[in-house]
């Protein structure tokens, strides 16, 4: 999930960005951004973790994405796409999650933005009853590095049973420290409706660099639950360190 509490590769993406922020922003200064921009971006990790929990039954992951933003208004679409085991773990099929998302982002004065959207979690082939497909809108606003985001399901969230209306709750942010390191900080709360034993609270700290060819990143993740288990009865939220590079192109 490209939100899905974990390391995904929208955050990376992310750090990697505000590493680059000064020169982006000098550019601009003299040169206006084109009024449509296309990116692209590839992840490879060495576990794909998503609102604290793993979505690889703590193996590696590959990703990637393409994103599109028109400039004069901030709408922007995209995709991005990530393996995962945790529906095979659940006793459904496929191996792929594949993330649909579009909204609107802009600046409100006094240092404030909003980015505001929907985003479509699909699970093809996933067999799973309920269905793991799942919609959220979000709304986020940002305090220069700083950030508030509240996520709201449309849909049962991903196969939970009467979960209409869930919500996660995720407070950050991305520090520029020294030398190029953004420091990575995060908490959320995944609300689970009327399933409050599902409900649980998520933690990160983590460093990004961007070395130019490629973004590295080093996070440590966990979680205050034990209710989500993978084969074997691990904790799929327990506390380990993760991995990643990435490269926005």
């Amino acid at each position: 999930m490209k939100s899905k509490m974990a390391i995904s590769a929208a955050v990376f993406t992310l750090a990697a960005g505000l590493g680059g922020l000064a020169q982006a922003q000098s550019a601009t200064e003299t040169t206006p951004a084109p009024e449509h921009q296309l990116s692209y971006n590839a992840t490879v990790t060495s576990e794909y973790r998503y609102r604290g929990l793993s979505q690889t039954r703590f193996q590696p992951a590959l990703q990637g994405g393409a994103d599109y933003t028109h400039t004069p208004t901030g709408f922007y679409a995209g995709t991005w796409l990530s393996t995962i085991k945790w529906t095979k773990d659940l006793g459904g099929d496929g191996d792929v999650e594949v993330d649909l998302y579009a909204g609107k982002r802009g600046d409100l004065g006094g240092g404030v933005s909003y980015d505001v959207g929907g985003l479509y979690y699909w699970y093809p082939s996933n067999d799973l009853e309920p269905n793991a497909n799942t919609f959220e809108l979000y709304g986020q606003l940002g305090f220069g590095p700083a950030y508030l985001k509240y996520s709201h399901a449309t849909t049962n969230l991903f196969g939970t049973a009467d979960s209409k209306q869930s919500g996660y709750l995720d407070l950050g942010a991305n520090l520029d420290v020294s030398n190029g390191f953004v420091l990575n900080l995060h908490v959320g709360r995944q609300r689970v409706k009327n399933n409050s034993s599902l409900s649980y609270t998520d933690y990160k700290a983590g460093l990004t660099k961007d070395f130019g060819f490629a973004s590295a990143s080093v996070a440590w993740v966990k979680t205050n639950t034990d209710a989500y288990l993978v084969p074997g009865g691990r904790n799929q939220g327990r506390s380990r360190a993760v991995v990643s590079l990435s490269k926005t192109f």
